[in-house]
Order: structure tokens, then C-alpha cells, then sequence
């Protein structure tokens, strides 16, 4: 393969559309679970398991046919699963219900017949959904988070069947529900609107009493618990050195989400390792675990400078004997999903050179096995990779600012076409690990530049809040700047710039369009053009979210319009390609047509895709390869490449 823009060029069905999506591993007992989502079938997320003394070991699909596990909670779903020995429970897409099975022995004739389903289907007018859930084993069932009329809920549903009976209604949100080892004690995350559960929660503990019913539930850390700013993530269960049961969560009171533990004799928090670095996320789908507790050691995944580490975090009090950090080396940067259980590791992992697999680690003789998502070998050999490099340069107001910068296959040069890459959430982040996507475009002889834009994860609380008041404005100035800073520094062509972005990212997109002079080329996926009708519109989770990122509605309607690229269409002169989902209900398809309407009534270049049965984020094989391959024919024919 040669590393031209003929021979060397990636195809988009090499790249993208038969890879899946591995989410949530779990390790219990004998076995490592994991859910795949596949392109190739119609988006269809199914459970798998091995032996985890056999990495090399051919996974047995547990979910074959027509199983679906998806959880609808908050539209973003997560925390599809819970597994303790022979029990599992999950969500199944087809109606929306818990299901139990019995993994012991071997399956039947007919896979499905070790399911049955828990709760009964709700009615259409009355939806509801499930997700975030343990088992109970010694009550015998199942206990997570309802989402229904307007609010969630922490429910029990018994594993012999049944209607959910409620333990708490929430005041709007809940999640992360957790059992202590012993069973005595339940713990979880709330919060309410307008915040969202990264800008400020409460972490509660309540006892469980033989009926199973909770008791004194109390406020452990964060709002309720009088620190009005604290944002909280994962409660973990640990032992301490002396053998009493207590809690670690990740707190970002310090201004970096780092671990602190729960003293079970003063019942004060201690900070763990106090570092500028992160130790948790955004919770933006349940299931989300950057700790774990192996038994006998906690291990932890840490975020320094937009590039992620694992390794051990120590119960003691600072000593000789307390090392601190201990990052292990590893090949890879990019880490998620962490698992632990007697002595093994479990982890999503990728690296620079690696694309994301199954990490599976030995803690003693730091052994570990990675097993590709993809079922293909890597198309590209490692010579011919473009590997990101971290560069800083000036955002808006003159503060530093991240990216990762991809340069084209035969090194940057000022002729080369840069590709400006919003990520979404916009509180997500600029990843390391190896992208073909991100390949497609530097084997065609552009560069690529990811933008942490202000707002992003990975760099603190103060960077995460740039963006408060200021979406539409960090956010487009970043992009801009860092096209710019490339451009100076002779790796980018200025008449040759393209920005393109999925949900946040698409608004972001949009928006640099619109208000800035930088870019010739924009691609808008499921892209939000309207602020205003996005806050009279958009699902309950994210209802009061540009509260924060804007400004309270309906008093701060002005900005709306101001932020809206919609009401400045006619700003925007360069073509644009969009790309929407019809079932999406995140950003409505309303969105898209109308921006796409007011650039086509002012003579401008415009393409639009619209995929029946894609929601927000496309799950399908044929969407993907789809899109890839119109936005770069597009950009190609509109910025003059060959």
C-alpha cells in the first residue's frame, strides 16, 4: 500500500461499517462479558462472554437472533446489563423490558429459551425505560433506575417477575445505584434539573432492611450535602486496610475530578491522590467506570493533558510505603470502561497504533492480552499511520488550548487540506486512539486537527467551564484558532479548510460557519441549527442544559438568537452537507430541514441525507459508510481537489 492519494487511499467500507462497537466489559467469576453493537446488523447490540483464564478463547454469543440490548433511559441510554454469578438481567430494544436468564449450564436448543422477561410491557402512552441496575441476590432481584412520568425512579424488580416496586422517586434523576459487598447498604448519584450530572450532584447512602425496603437515606457528598458546586462520579466499593466497607468517589471540589474515600470511623471524605488530573467523566450514558476494586486493590484510569493512564491508587495515608501514582506502561492512551475482579483487569483500550479492543491485564505479572473490535487486520501498516500530536495554541480570549493534530500521509505541507474535527457533547473530548475515520481523510492527503475545545473533558473543571454562557462562542473561536494556528505554522492550505461535526459538534460546525471567515467546506451530522427551538424542543435530560450553556430560557431568548445559525443563514457563504436521523429525538429532523431550507433559498451549495430508522448517532453499517464517503466527494468537488 502506498501512501498516496491513489493507491494508498483508505475506502470508506475498510473503514468504518464492520467494526463494533464494544461497550460495558464486566468481569464475574470464571467469565469476561461484553456487549457488541454491530453495524452490520442493523445496529443490534448483543452479549458475549469467555473464559478469563482463556483471553485467546473464541467468545459464545449469549444473545443471538433477534436480541437487541439497548436501554432508552434519557435518550442516551448505558448500563444495559447487571451479571452476578449464574443471573443476568438487561434491557431488550424489542419492548423495552428487563429480561432474567440463568447462564449456568449449557443453553438450550434455542438460545432464547433461557430468557424470560421481568416486567411487563408498559403501554404506548405511558413509556418507560430501565437501565443502571445491579442484582440483589440475596433479596432476589433486580434494583436500578425507572424512567418514567417526568422522573426517575430507584425500583426493585423481583427475578421471579413482575411490576417494579418503587424504593425512591427522585427528584428528577438518579443513577449509579450500587450495593455494598455485604448487601447492606445502597448507593447512587442524583441530581436535578437545570444541572447536569457532571455540574453539580449528590451522592446518598441509605441502609437496606431485611424486607429489602431503604432506611435513613442521607446525603453523603455534594449538593445536599451543603457544597452547592461539587460534581461527583462512580461510587465505587472498596475494603479499607483495616476490613470495613466504604465508599470512593471521584469529586471535582478541588477543580480536577480526583478520588477521595470515605472514613468509615469519622464518616469524612480523604483525598486519595491529589493531582491536576481527571479520574472520572461526564455521565452521559449509565455504565460509565474510570475505577474498580479487584478485591484487595483499587485501580484507576487518569486523564493528564487529553491522553489516559491506568494504574493503582493506594488506601494509605501518604508514606514511604505510599508510592503515589504508578501509571503502568502500556501501549495504549485511551482507555474506558474499566472492570476488576480478583486480580484481573478489564478495560476498552486503544492506542495511537492500536485501534480499540478488550484489554485483559494480570495485576501480579502485568500480562495483558488485547483482542481487536474489528474482525479484520489493521488495512494500514504502522509506518504508514499518522499518529496525533498534541499541540496548545491560543483560543478564544488568548487562553491555551488543546487539540490532537493528524498530519496527511507523505508529512503536513502548506498545500495540504486540513479537516477540522467539533466533537460532541461538547463536554466530551479529542481521543487518541487509533481512527480509521481519522485515516480515511490523512491517507487522501489531508490533515486532520481534533479540537478540546474549551468545554471539553480531560483538563479540569475551570477548561469544562469556558463554555458556561459561552456555547456558540469557545467553542467556534477554538475551531477557528486552531485552523489558523495550523495554517501559520505551514502544515495547512487557508483556502483549503473544511470543519465538520456530529450534535454539539454539528452547532459548532454550523456556528463556525456562520461567524467566522475560516472555512471554505462544512459538514453538519444531526447538527442543532436553532437554539431556540432546541430549548422548547429537546428530550428531559438535556431540558435545562443551555441553561448553562447559554443562558436561561425564555430571558435570555435574545442570545438564543443571536447563537442561533439558523437566524444568520445568510452569514454563511461556503457549501454545507447535512446528514440526520428520522427517528432522532434529541435534535429533531426539524432542525436540519429548516437550516438546510434558508442556505438553498440563499444560493448555497447544500446536500442532505436523511436515514429512516437512525436516531441521534448512526448504528448502521450502510449510514456510516454512506456518510463518510458523500461528506469527503463533497468537500473534495467543492474545495477543488482532485
Amino acid at each position: 500500500m502506498h501512501n498516496d492519494q491513489g493507491a494508498g487511499a483508505l475506502s470508506a467500507r475498510a473503514v468504518v461499517g464492520s467494526t463494533p462497537a464494544l461497550k460495558e466489559p464486566r468481569l464475574d467469576g470464571d467469565s469476561l462479558y461484553w456487549l457488541e453493537q454491530r453495524p452490520q446488523e442493523r445496529g443490534r447490540t448483543t452479549l458475549l462472554r469467555r473464559p478469563v483464564a482463556d483471553p485467546q478463547a473464541p467468545p459464545e454469543e449469549l444473545t443471538p437472533g433477534s436480541w437487541d440490548l439497548r436501554s432508552r433511559v434519557h435518550e442516551y441510554g448505558g448500563g444495559v446489563v447487571a451479571i452476578a454469578g449464574s443471573d443476568v438481567v438487561f434491557v431488550h430494544d424489542g419492548d423495552r423490558c428487563l429480561w432474567h436468564g440463568d447462564l449456568a449450564g449449557q443453553p438450550p436448543g434455542d438460545p432464547g429459551a433461557r430468557f424470560r422477561r421481568l416486567t411487563p410491557a408498559a403501554p404506548a402512552e405511558s413509556p418507560r425505560a430501565f437501565a443502571g441496575g445491579v442484582i440483589d441476590q440475596k433479596h432476589r432481584r433486580w434494583l436500578g433506575v425507572m424512567e418514567a412520568e417526568g422522573r426517575d425512579q430507584l425500583v426493585a424488580v423481583p427475578l421471579a417477575g413482575g411490576e417494579p416496586q418503587r424504593l425512591r422517586t427522585c427528584a428528577d434523576f438518579c443513577g449509579d445505584a450500587l450495593l455494598s459487598p455485604s448487601g447492606n447498604q445502597l448507593a447512587w448519584i442524583e441530581w436535578q434539573h437545570p444541572a447536569m450530572p457532571w455540574e453539580r450532584n449528590t451522592l446518598w447512602l441509605a441502609d437496606l432492611m431485611e424486607d429489602g425496603s431503604l432506611q435513613a437515606p442521607r446525603p453523603m457528598a455534594g449538593v445536599a450535602a451543603g457544597n452547592p458546586d461539587e460534581a461527583l462520579f462512580q461510587p465505587l466499593w472498596v475494603t479499607t486496610p483495616e476490613g470495613l466497607e466504604s465508599l470512593v468517589v471521584a469529586s471535582d471540589a478541588t477543580g480536577f475530578w480526583n478520588l477521595q474515600l470515605l472514613e468509615p470511623g469519622n464518616q469524612r471524605w480523604r483525598p486519595l491522590l491529589p493531582q491536576q488530573a481527571e479520574f472520572g467523566l461526564p455521565q452521559w450514558v449509565y455504565g460509565m467506570r474510570t475505577s474498580a476494586w479487584d478485591g484487595q486493590r483499587l485501580i484507576a484510569l487518569c486523564c493528564r493533558d487529553g491522553a489516559w493512564e491506568l494504574g493503582e491508587v493506594p488506601l494509605e495515608r501518604s508514606s514511604a510505603a505510599n508510592p503515589g501514582w504508578q501509571p503502568m506502561a502500556l501501549p495504549y492512551n485511551d482507555l474506558t470502561s474499566l472492570d476488576a475482579a480478583a486480580g484481573q483487569v478489564v478495560a476498552l483500550a486503544s492506542g495511537p497504533l492500536v485501534g480499540p479492543g478488550l484489554l485483559q491485564l494480570e495485576l501480579d505479572s502485568r500480562q495483558c492480552h488485547h483482542s481487536p473490535a474489528s474482525p479484520e487486520p489493521c488495512p494500514l501498516s504502522p509506518a504508514q499511520i499518522s499518529t496525533p500530536e498534541g499541540i496548545w495554541f491560543e483560543g478564544h480570549n488568548g487562553l491555551p488550548t488543546h487539540a490532537w493534530y493528524y498530519p496527511p500521509s507523505g508529512g503536513a505541507n502548506p498545500e495540504a487540506p486540513l479537516l477540522v474535527k467539533s466533537h460532541s457533547g461538547p463536554t466530551s473530548m479529542a481521543r487518541t486512539g487509533l481512527s480509521l475515520a481519522i485515516q480515511y481523510w490523512t491517507s487522501r492527503g489531508w490533515g486532520v486537527v481534533d479540537v478540546n475545545y474549551g468545554g471539553s473533558t480531560g483538563f479540569g473543571r475551570a477548561y469544562r467551564e469556558r463554555l458556561n454562557g459561552q456555547w456558540g462562542v469557545v467553542d467556534v473561536a477554538d475551531c477557528a484558532a486552531a485552523a489558523r494556528a495550523l495554517v501559520s505554522a505551514g502544515k495547512a492550505h487557508p483556502e483549503r479548510l473544511a470543519i465538520e461535526g456530529g450534535s454539539a459538534g454539528g452547532f459548532t460546525t454550523l456556528a463556525a460557519l456562520c461567524f467566522t471567515d475560516v472555512f471554505r467546506a462544512g459538514a453538519s451530522r444531526y447538527g442543532v441549527g436553532d437554539l431556540s427551538a432546541l430549548a422548547q424542543d429537546t428530550h428531559r435530560f438535556e431540558a435545562g442544559y443551555l441553561d448553562s450553556l447559554v443562558g436561561p430560557w425564555p430571558q435570555a431568548e435574545a442570545i438564543y438568537g443571536q447563537r442561533s445559525p439558523l437566524q444568520h443563514a445568510d452569514r454563511i457563504r461556503c457549501p454545507v452537507i447535512f446528514f440526520q436521523g428520522l427517528e432522532d429525538k434529541v435534535v429533531p429532523p426539524d432542525q436540519t430541514d429548516r437550516m438546510a431550507a434558508a442556505l438553498q433559498t440563499n444560493g448555497i451549495a447544500v446536500e442532505v441525507h436523511r436515514f429512516a430508522g437512525e436516531g441521534h448517532g448512526f448504528r448502521r453499517s450502510e449510514t456510516q459508510i454512506q456518510v463518510l464517503e458523500a461528506t469527503e466527494a463533497f468537500f473534495r468537488a467543492h474545495l477543488g481537489l482532485p
